[in-house]
């Protein structure tokens, strides 16, 4: 019998919670043992909760029990993570968790310690929620050296998006409407500045490269900025725009960058739709793969670990041993010296002076018109690819042109960096 705890009963929690229940009978098959969660750390009260007994309020009722094998971490945030998992492996239990943030942060020290004490520091979860990831990269993949990883990794943009281009609604009444039915958070920030995204390719960057990718140091854009007009250019050129994480080995360095895309609608992450992810990784052997699926939810997530749980209790002898090698320098390119095509989309007074002065600017620009009413003062034009360094300069140079009103928006054009654009 292996005895599992869970510290954090919020939507994770709970569902592991459940899932062991629901499925001991499958899980007992595939691993030989029966797993019962024999304990439930959380401050709240949860009256009435069939799990009552489970509860407690007291850590040491977790670290003082030698039955307990197993911790799972579901409480999200850093600082009382990081303590409740450091604590875990000083009493030598194996920790499971679904906690991106942390790993970002943290991943190194924890793997390192882990590794040092002969126990396994697991968190499939902490990524692509229910798609099996983590573990393909380690252990399905592991014969190919992994060029690049590309993906849509956060289902709360991704369905803002495909509401805004599919039913025209603005950006704040898709948010709106995602927090109304439980697709994105009262505070949605962590979601639409993207830095959940950041957090989760800096981990996949991490394993795939085998050193540590911080996530402070990786060029994060959110999709605040994108209106429908942009949505209607886009699909003006045959294009969707996504918010894609990104990161590509370049020699000694690695690139990584988040930010919303122009993308091709024959490209692989053009027609993800909604709250699903997928995630592209090219290896020099097998070419692209993609994994796709829910990427985040209480079952969906509660899957990966439950799933995570099983690894360990059927490799108990063979505990995972992965480490991240952490440079002494930061390993990711500065985003300036990045090369891509950008979309520039600028309100003007006068389009003929304009496009002068631009085609000045910008040389061999390919200038976009709407032949719709309403857009007869927007000026959309695409750059050559050029450093990122030097375009943003030039942008700048039209800011104080007469016959330019403002500009308005500016996106990368192709992600430029794993599977074509």
């Amino acid at each position: 019998m292996v005895n599992v705890a869970v510290i954090g009963y919020g939507i994770v929690g709970s569902g592991v919670v459940e899932l062991i229940s629901r499925n001991r009978t499958s899980i007992s098959r595939k691993t030989g043992d029966e797993i019962f969660v024999k304990k439930i750390l959380d401050i709240r009260e949860f009256p009435g909760d069939i799990n009552q007994e489970m509860f407690t309020r007291d850590p040491q009722d977790i670290y003082n029990d030698a039955s307990i094998g197993i911790v799972v971490e579901t409480i999200g945030g850093v600082k009382a993570a990081y303590e409740f998992t450091r604590r875990a492996f000083e009493t030598g239990r194996h920790v499971v968790t679904s906690n991106k943030e942390l790993v970002a942060a943290h991943g190194p020290e924890l793997l390192d310690m882990a590794a040092e004490k002969g126990l396994s520091y697991l968190f499939e979860g902490s990524v692509g929620g229910g798609i099996p990831i983590i573990r393909p990269l380690n252990q399905c993949l592991a014969a190919n050296e992994i060029k690049g990883i590309s993906g849509i990794l956060n289902g709360t943009t991704n369905f803002i998006l495909s509401k805004m281009k599919n039913e025209g609604e603005d950006f704040a009444t898709a948010l709106k409407f995602a927090q109304e039915n439980g697709y994105a958070e009262a505070n949605p920030s962590a979601d639409i500045e993207g830095h959940d995204a950041c957090r989760k390719i800096a981990i996949l960057s991490s394993i795939a490269y085998g050193e540590f990718v911080d996530c402070r140091n990786i060029h994060t854009e959110g999709i605040t900025g994108i209106s429908t007009d942009d949505m209607e250019y886009a699909s003006a050129m045959d294009c969707v725009i996504k918010l894609v994480a990104m990161s590509r080995r370049a020699g000694k360095m690695i690139m990584a960058r988040v930010s919303p895309v122009l993308i091709k609608k024959n490209h692989s992450l053009a027609n993800v739709e909604d709250v699903f992810n997928a995630i592209v990784v090219s290896g020099d052997a097998i070419g692209d793969a993609m994994f796709y699926g829910r990427g985040a939810g209480k079952f969906p997530t509660a899957s990966a670990v439950v799933a995570d749980i099983i690894d360990i209790v059927n490799h108990v002898s063979r505990c995972e041993k992965g480490t991240w090698e952490k440079k002494p320098y930061n390993n990711v390119i500065d985003i300036g010296e990045y090369v891509t095509a950008f979309y520039v989309r600028t309100s003007v007074r006068n389009s003929v002076e304009a496009k002068r002065f631009i085609s000045e600017v910008f040389k061999g620009v390919e200038f976009i018109r709407l032949n719709k009413p309403g857009y007869d003062d927007d000026l959309v034009f695409i750059t050559q690819p050029c450093k990122e360094k030097d375009f943003y300069p030039k942008v700048d140079k039209l800011k104080g042109i007469g016959s330019i009103r403002n500009v308005l928006s500016v996106i990368r054009f192709g992600d430029g960096f794993t599977n074509g654009n």
